[in-house]
């Protein structure tokens, strides 16, 4: 229910094979379905979306479907019938969670259900809007209004002709906001996928309050607020503190400015963060002259946890006050122009990290980003060192106010050898398992491999080499806080103990999905737990195996059993299962898989098993229909063989090897009987009869 945004034949296999299954559940349950149009909804949630998730379908995911995806991407040429786009997406949801393929972590299907309801009406009216068009479709409208046949390539390349000679009428304030969107990368067809982080562990909110309240800054930034009052304290005509104030806070506070002998509240620098900060967070505002705490702040101060999580997000805002320049004489260093996006990349970077990250190797793997960004050549000359070195002091303010926080912790040591394998001057080989931050900034260089940039490396892996050198990392707090950042905008970023109510099916479907053994161990431990009878529990995820209708997803779910369970109680539990009619199939496929069952092992039932259920999940592998006929067609002689002992053999799935024999006798030629009986194959409705454009 997820794939990596490169592997476009993989996803294109299993959407096939989704939507073929939707169409015939959706015939058998009288609902509507029209296949183009649910094979878009999987292409929006695998292509422009941030975590791909196909089987997750938040409100957000609904309207931006129905109101941006479909209007943007989908050309409904006049005459032409429309399809029915919300009803299509109503029943794909219904199917989802029908089929156990919904993920647990979304909402219910009824309030799914209900956001579709919410839209619906102003999808239509989206579709004929020219602005929310993509450009393809833009051009595409335009020539099938005035009469073009835009199937005839010839007719549209002359079409394409008038047009950039003038000659075309056209709506050019639709086009330029068209072309605003696509240049400002706001068209969804730009949107990048984020691979899924590495599932975390945090501790319950009740030790995170404690922890927050031990924040020496979430004690400044309140005892500030009740400073203020609200009756409010007069400040300058500039807004700043009176200095008799800011002496007065200086002290109140601890901020350890040096007051004696300054003239202005704006040369305390730590006194003048604090103001800046707790601005920012809204917990203070200045009006009519006078510093005001807010009054609607008043829940947040009150819980340290809330303080702190606001003191966070308002980091961001803090660009001018902690890096900014100070006066007419000094001048923003390239972390100030970049300040959002490398806070939010090394905050990324940091999370979910299994080992702490070696300032060097951070600062270097920075400096990568500067040079693209800035298109800095690859050149070690002074100006380029110079400049460097005030981003990385910059840098270091920044993450020195992130420890005071207590957001991210310092430590002395030894680099983990992970950091010593990676090289920074060419396309690496990464190690598995790191997340997709630190995999950017490791291993996407886009500098071209230069001799100079060997160097650099060589001189990196010698520093990290030499000795103690200062690691970072994400305390529980700076954890807690980035996890709620990359929910916010889509990503998926797994907690440890989040499955604890989630269906059998939908815990081992996460678990297949997006969690490393380790990690699965402690979900499935934790969820098990939360049943009370351990026997009981574990039929239930049997069954959840059992009742999974894919036969590669049922395989994995399995495998989740086989390898999280603990002290070689999976292994115990699936030969347990070795007789059982249903799941031996799928039972040997996994022992055999991870090395536990020798073919020597298997009786020759069970090897007619082995093999009908790997056809079986090949057909599937490959999308079935015409992509399950190529792959048999190229085996020959080897997948007649094949098939004819899956149809001997005593496996379960009768109607999948039914659809087998089908399939094979149309790739080999060879006549239904030699392979079992077949019947013609229902197409998907969506598949045939009107057209669809993109």
């Amino acid at each position: 229910m997820r794939f990596e945004a490169g592997a476009e034949e993989e996803f294109e296999a299993a959407c096939g094979l989704l939507v073929d299954r939707l169409v015939r559940w959706a015939g058998e349950q009288g609902l509507p379905v029209d296949g183009f149009m649910a094979e878009s909804a999987l292409d929006y949630r695998h292509r422009a979306t941030a975590d791909g998730r196909l089987g997750l379908w938040e409100p957000r995911h609904v309207e931006e479907l129905l109101l941006c995806w479909l209007p943007e991407t989908i050309t409904e040429l006049p005459g032409e019938e429309r399809g029915d786009a919300p009803g299509t997406l109503r029943t794909l949801l219904r199917y989802l969670h029908a089929a156990r393929l919904a993920d647990p972590r979304g909402p219910a299907l009824e309030d799914s259900l209900a956001a579709v309801d919410a839209v619906a009406e102003l999808f239509p009216g989206a579709m004929a809007d020219r602005t929310r068009w993509g450009l393809a479709k833009f051009w595409a409208m335009t020539a099938a209004e005035q009469g073009v046949d835009v199937l005839d390539g010839a007719a549209l390349q002359r079409f394409a002709e008038r047009a950039q000679r003038g000659e075309v009428a056209y709506d050019q304030q639709a086009l330029d906001t068209v072309m605003e969107r696509r240049l400002t990368g706001r068209a969804l067809s730009s949107v990048a996928r984020a691979e899924p982080q590495l599932p975390v562990v945090l501790p319950p909110d009740d030790e995170l309050r404690r922890q927050a309240e031990a924040s020496t800054i979430v004690g400044q930034l309140r005892g500030l607020a009740e400073w203020a009052g609200r009756d409010g304290r007069a400040v300058t005509a500039a807004g700043r503190l009176r200095m008799a104030d800011a002496r007065e806070l200086v002290h109140v506070l601890g901020t350890g400015d040096k007051a004696e002998g300054v003239r202005s509240s704006a040369d305390l620098p730590r006194l003048g963060l604090l103001v800046e900060w707790a601005k920012r967070a809204r917990l203070v505002r200045v009006a009519k002259g006078r510093l005001y705490a807010v009054a609607r702040a008043r829940p947040v101060l009150a819980d340290p946890l809330e303080l702190w999580l606001r003191a966070f997000e308002a980091c961001f805002e803090l660009r001018q006050a902690l890096i900014g320049a100070r006066s007419g004489w000094h001048v923003e260093s390239m972390l100030f122009d970049a300040y959002e996006d490398v806070l939010e990349d090394v905050l990324n970077t940091l999370y979910s990290l299994p080992y702490p990250m070696p300032w060097p190797r951070l600062r270097d793997a920075v400096h990568l980003a500067y040079q693209v960004r800035f298109q800095l050549d690859g050149g070690s000359d002074v100006q380029h060192r110079m400049w460097f070195e005030h981003a990385d002091r910059d840098l270091r303010t920044v993450l020195d106010t992130l420890v005071d926080l207590g957001a991210i912790e310092r430590e002395w040591g030894m680099a983990d050898p992970v950091f010593l394998e990676v090289d920074l001057s060419a396309e690496p080989e990464l190690p598995e398992g790191l997340p997709p931050e630190l995999a950017e900034l490791l291993g996407a260089a886009e500098v071209a491999p230069d001799p100079a940039a060997q160097e650099r490396d060589r001189r990196l892996r010698e520093e990290l080499a030499a000795g103690p050198v200062e690691l970072l990392r994400l305390t529980e707090l700076g954890t807690r806080a980035v996890r709620q950042r990359l929910l916010a905008v889509g990503r998926d970023a797994p907690l440890v103990g989040e499955l604890a109510q989630a269906s059998a099916a939908g815990l081992l479907g996460v678990l297949a999905d997006d969690y490393d053994p380790d990690a699965a161990s402690v979900e499935l431990a934790g969820w098990i737990l939360a049943r009370g009878e351990r026997d009981a529990a574990l039929r239930q995820l049997v069954e959840a195996v059992r009742s999974m209708p894919f036969r590669v997803r049922a395989h994995a779910m399995l495998a989740v059993l086989l390898t999280a369970l603990p002290d070689g109680e999976g292994e115990r539990l699936l030969r347990g299962l070795r007789d059982d009619a249903a799941l031996a199939p799928l039972v040997l496929t996994a022992l055999a898989h991870h090395e536990l069952l020798s073919p020597e092992d298997m009786t020759d039932a069970e090897h007619l098993l082995l093999i009908a259920e790997n056809l079986l999940q090949l057909v599937e592998l490959a999308g079935g229909g015409d992509g399950a006929e190529a792959v048999l067609r190229a085996q020959g002689r080897d997948a007649r063989d094949a098939v004819a002992a899956a149809l001997d053999s005593a496996h379960p799935d009768r109607a999948g090897l039914e659809e087998l024999g089908q399939l094979a006798a149309r790739a080999l030629r060879t006549p239904a009987a030699r392979v079992g009986r077949a019947r013609k194959r229902r197409r998907t409705a969506g598949k045939s009869g009107r057209k669809r454009h993109r």
